[in-house]
């Protein structure tokens, strides 16, 4: 009976095995999908850094370029004093909320990380609770596959048998006929 039934049997392991490749393929894309996000929301932290020392750095050539008049054109103190007190503020100012901006953006990517973390988890809990459902009914078929090509194996074999006994009584007939014409 095997021989009608490995086929049955390897075919639908073979489909079992494609719907398992499917789901993992889906589970490392999302794996990957969360190792760019954090990946992302790490950098966040070196931008911040670098775009702080780029706007420390034009802090500085501002005062350089304040102390070069300062040196250069006489009288000038006071007012280059004024003047550098005033940048010294805006660039606090912008310093300050450059922080706060990438604080906030920090804290909302990760707020935002986490819901979509906890989304593709319950995304991929209902999606193995399908496959596992599809996989039950898929060995039920198998099952019920196997059965009938194992019916109709048995009712070949029947038939078979039947075709034998026919012909054996077709022989036995055709036998006793030539005998009774020999006869």
């Amino acid at each position: 009976m095997a021989e009608y039934t490995t086929p049955i049997t390897t075919t639908f392991e073979m489909q079992r095995q494609a719907i398992k490749q499917g789901q993992n393929a889906v589970e490392q894309g999302v794996e990957f999908q969360q190792t760019v996000s954090e990946a992302f929301v790490d950098s966040l932290g070196s931008q911040e850094s670098a775009q702080r020392r780029t706007v420390e750095l034009s802090k500085t050539a501002f005062h350089s370029y304040l102390d070069a008049i300062e040196s250069t054109v006489p009288g000038a103190a006071g007012t280059v004093e004024e003047v550098r007190e005033a940048v010294d503020e805006q660039f606090e100012f912008l310093l300050e909320n450059h922080a706060e901006l990438f604080e906030n953006i920090e804290e909302e990517t990760r707020e935002g990380l986490d819901a979509y973390d906890e989304l593709t988890a319950d995304y991929l809990d209902a999606m193995d609770e399908q496959i596992e459902m599809v996989l039950e009914a898929h060995e039920d078929l198998e099952g019920q596959s196997i059965e009938a090509a194992e019916q109709v194996e048995d009712q070949l074999e029947q038939m078979q048998d039947q075709v034998e006994q026919v012909q054996d009584q077709v022989q036995e007939v055709q036998e006793q006929a030539q005998e009774s014409l020999e006869a």
